[in-house]
């Protein structure tokens, strides 16, 4: 089956260029070297009509639907394809009840595209499962979010998960150059003239899409009047003012967490400039400014803690000050924030201690309170003999007197050499050898 020499075929001049150039073959194809280069494994089974269920997963325009339309030009199978923002359950039993038929009268399968796959429910997904196991349908499942959350796990398990990446400058060129000069398909017989900046312009801000690359391209050479010669001149300036305000892939959960995955690990790295970028990464995406404060916060708590005591406050401060002035003025406080967090000192010596003390308590035995620091505000208590010897410290030299408060010795928190900790850590050391050599006790002065 050619889907190219069907003349009721979508692809005809009045589709979009980026439907007319998808490819014939792997000649045309741009990209995903690691699936499709020569001897790569998915090559390989296309070539021999070798593919199975196929989850093709990636960002927008990387290729996923070009690669399906490829596979069913190589394949002896029945095409169809479906829409998962418009099919229903009604159109997959029909699709399936077709499948089966043409599976008893032929033998043949069928290949089914079915693009927007995530968009699909529980039920539509599962409806798909019993003829993929029998292998009445290959179903071929276009998704731009990640099948692990999107896919039933039966339905992905059944079926093989491909990543794509998005397209490398050099694919782009490959493309543009052919969308360029194709006179069948592209904008060959135009009498179109676009410079080596504007080419440049148009790949750099495609960010790796093909389809907004060529959308670009055809924006931009259908709006553009031509010279008394009939010659379009198509320049970085034709290129710039083709080019909306531009849309981010932040659409889904990878986008969101792998985001903020970034910005987190970025401030806990201690670089402040790749911090900021993805800060303004999320800002423009439209992410929640107070979703992003409540992460500082965490992050001045657990990776910087007592090395800069000061991080939590200007945390703190900076989630205050979104709530009170908003966007877009918020992104100043935040920024500041920002900076600030990933260029102070790190310790995470709180966040362990504290973990660890849990840890302790879930998995072994609970210490009681030592008699000395129980209560004794309440009437009777000094019968139970609560209080009894507790050392008040205000009373003692340095504010520190040497007494018990776990009833074993421990150490949970261990503070580092970082930033303000190291004075931290020096004074704990000399308390702790107080402790360690106190043989007895000064003569109390009770307290309560």
């Amino acid at each position: 089956m050619d889907l190219f020499k069907d003349q009721n075929s979508p692809l005809k001049p009045s589709a979009p260029l980026a439907w007319r150039m998808q490819p014939k073959d792997f000649s045309e194809y741009s990209g995903q070297k690691h699936l499709l280069g020569p001897g790569q494994f998915l090559r390989r089974a296309i070539e021999a009509d070798r593919v199975s269920s196929l989850i093709l997963y990636g960002p927008p325009g990387c290729g996923k639907t070009a690669l399906a339309h490829l596979i069913a030009n190589y394949s002896q199978s029945i095409f169809t394809d479906l829409n998962a923002v418009t099919a229903g359950i009604t159109e997959i039993r029909q699709v399936i009840s077709n499948a089966q038929k043409i599976k008893m009268r032929s033998g043949q399968k069928t290949l089914v595209l079915i693009d927007e796959i995530h968009r699909f429910n529980k039920v539509q997904q599962s409806a798909l499962l019993p003829d993929v196991e029998r292998g009445t349908i290959t179903l071929v499942g276009a998704s731009t979010q990640n099948p692990f959350f999107s896919i039933i796990p039966a339905l992905s398990s059944r079926s093989q998960i491909v990543e794509l990446q998005p397209l490398r400058p050099e694919d782009l060129s490959f493309l543009l150059d052919r969308a360029i000069s194709d006179p069948e398909r592209g904008l060959g017989k135009l009498k179109l003239i676009v410079t080596e900046a504007a080419k440049s312009h148009l790949i750099e801000t495609s960010d790796g899409d093909a389809r907004k690359l060529l959308n670009t391209l055809e924006i931009g050479a259908s709006t553009t009047p031509a010279d008394a010669e009939g010659v379009i001149h198509f320049d970085r300036a034709v290129a710039e003012s083709s080019i909306q305000k531009k849309a981010l892939r932040y659409e889904n959960k990878d986008d969101h967490y792998d985001t903020i995955s970034a910005f987190i690990k970025s401030i806990r790295g201690s670089d402040p400039d790749a911090a900021i970028y993805w800060l303004g990464k999320m800002i423009y995406a439209g992410e929640d400014p107070l979703f992003i404060a409540r992460r500082l916060i965490i992050a001045a708590a657990e990776d910087i803690g007592n090395a800069d005591p000061q991080a939590l406050g200007i945390a703190i401060s900076a989630h205050q000050a979104i709530e009170a002035i908003g966007m877009p003025e918020g992104r100043i406080p935040l920024a500041e924030a920002v900076t600030y967090l990933a260029s102070a000192p790190k310790s995470n010596a709180a966040y362990l201690a504290i973990d660890t003390v849990l840890n302790e308590i879930e998995s072994g035995r609970i210490m009681e309170v030592p008699q000395h620091l129980k209560d004794a505000h309440y009437k009777g208590a000094s019968q139970l003999n609560r209080g009894k010897n507790y050392l008040y410290p205000h009373d003692h030299p340095g504010h520190f007197v040497a007494q018990d408060y776990l009833p074993e010795k421990r150490v949970f928190y261990s503070p580092t050499q970082q930033g303000y900790e190291r004075e931290i850590a020096a004074r704990l050391k000399k308390w702790r050898e107080i402790r360690q050599g106190s043989k007895s006790n000064p003569s109390p002065k009770e307290k309560d």
